[in-house]
This record gives C-alpha cells, structure tokens and sequence, in this order.
C-alpha cells in the first residue's frame, strides 16, 4: 500500500471516530444489518437496510448510500449513522461496502454497486422496497463512483466498456452528489490525487483511465435529476461548476447549492456530521428534491 493510501486510512479513521462518538441507533429505525450481497469478498460484499419503524410493511422509495473515502478508505459502519438520519426522513436505506483499493483495483467498486442493485431488484419483496423509486447518494469518490454508474445506466456506449450489466428493470429515478470529483486531469490534478490513481487505477493512472472515469463525458440527455451540492470550504468545490455545466449542457434537471458562507465556513462533506444543524438543512433538502419524484 502506497503512504498516501496508509495515511488517509488513518487520518480519515481519526476524523469518523470524533465524529460518530457516543452516536447509536435512533429508537425509531428498524435495522437489518451485515447482509451479503457478493460472493467474492463475503466479509467485505455486505450490506445493512434501514427503514423508520413506523412504516410497517409499507413499500418505500429507497436510497442507496455510495460511501467517500477516496477510493481507498470507508465501510458502512463509518456511514451508518447518516444513512439512519436519511431513513427517519421516510425512506429505506441501503447502506453498503464496497471493495477497496489498492487490494482492489478499479472497476471493483463499480462491480460491487451493481451487485447491491440486483439484491435489491431481488429483495424488493422481502424489505419493501419501491422498485420505481430508486434514488442514491454519494459524497466525495462515492459521489464519483455514483456518477460514473448513472452513466453505465444511461448511456449504451459507456456501458459497453464493462463486463457486468445493470440490472433489469433498474433505474436511478434521480440522485445526489455531494462535494464530488466529476473529472481528474493530469495537468491539474494535485499530487494526493495522482498518487490516489496509482492506487485505484489498473495500470495506475493513464490518460486512457483517466478519460474512462470522467463522469463529465458520460453525462447525456437520459442522465437520472441531480441534485449537486458542495460547501465554500470544500477542497474539491471547483468540480461541481463544470459538473453543472454538462448537465446544463445536456438539459438535464439538477439543483445545485453552495452550502455555507464567510462566517460558516463548511467543509468537505460536512453533511454526514448529522449532530449539526447544517448537516440537516443539507439532507432535509435532498430528501425533498428526492420527493418530488415519487407521485
């Protein structure tokens, strides 16, 4: 493993644990955890579903979590707690891991996405899921990965280039992607990024890859709504323009908001601090444009 995969495991480790202290499941979430989807990692290949308890055996439009950790780090523990708070906002919530590089290069993650879209294809019946009402969040590289897969469901061409099919009848009724990276360009890259691609990429970051995981390229007319949200002291806060910009470009539906200001100064994805009140008006905000497409 490269020093910059190790660190970031570490560091972002350090961060989680201040930030989900003394957090526990809210009494009014039903929880069904450490289900496998995979069978190629069955340790690491699971999931957890989340629903609000009152909801009984209601069908629910669902979410599906795509976590953030640069490709390298995160585990739906680290996510739990966010995706509880998303479910007492009237959804069921998938919650899952993904394999990792670098013992797991690209497209592993992309591979294991596609596995949690037919368990839930499969599994509709069994957890309630609305099959017509698919949404999906994902922050940071889970943003990037989410971005890339709405692209493998929408566009033919881009989805010829993977050996895996999505699966039958699944569709993203809309998604949100929050302080995402949508494109990595050598030229503008910084090093922590590069040095991310020689973990996550095969043959370690060609031009060739590159171009294969830019999200901005896979972006048609039939991409699923978007809701696009970064912070004013997000690092990675000049990829949302440009991602704005194909989605306009190509007439697709999208909010986009900047959250925070001079005094708040909020940073990379600042939503998953559920303790906060700015984490709420985030996810309040992304639970009501993912509303408006269930009637």
């Amino acid at each position: 493993m490269s020093e910059i995969s190790d660190k970031i495991r570490r560091e972002f480790k350090e961060g989680d644990d201040v930030r989900d202290a003394l957090m526990s499941t809210p009494e009014d979430v039903e929880r069904f955890d450490n289900i496998v989807y995979g069978h190629i990692d069955r340790k690491v290949q699971v999931l957890d579903v989340y629903r609000p308890k009152q909801a009984e055996d209601e069908d629910l439009p669902v979410i599906i979590s795509v976590h953030g950790g640069g490709w390298v780090y995160g585990d739906k523990e680290r996510y739990q707690y966010y995706c509880m708070s998303l479910a007492q906002r009237g959804f069921a919530v998938v919650n899952f891991t993904y394999r990792l590089a670098p013992e797991h290069k690209f497209p592993a993650p992309l591979e294991d996405l596609n596995l949690v879209c037919k368990w839930i294809m499969k599994r509709a019946r069994r957890y309630h899921f609305d099959t017509e009402r698919i949404f999906a969040v994902g922050d940071s590289a889970g943003a990037h990965l989410l971005g890339l897969y709405a692209g493998i469901c929408t566009n033919p061409d881009y989805a010829a280039g993977y050996e895996f099919e999505v699966p039958e009848n699944f569709a993203l009724t809309a998604i949100a992607l929050n302080c995402g990276v949508y494109a990595i360009s050598r030229e503008t890259a910084d090093e922590l990024t590069m040095g991310l691609m020689k973990d996550f990429l095969p043959e370690g970051g060609t031009d060739e890859e590159l171009e294969k995981i830019n999200v901005l390229n896979r972006i048609t007319d039939v991409y699923p709504p978007v809701f696009c949200m970064t912070a004013v002291n997000d690092f990675q806060k000049m990829q949302a323009p440009a991602l704005i910009g194909k989605l306009t470009e190509n007439q697709v539906p999208f909010v986009y908001r900047v959250f925070g200001d001079k005094i708040n100064q909020l940073g990379h994805v600042f939503h998953c601090d559920i303790k906060t009140v700015d984490a709420a008006q985030c996810n309040d905000t992304e639970c009501d444009f993912f509303r408006e497409f269930c009637f």
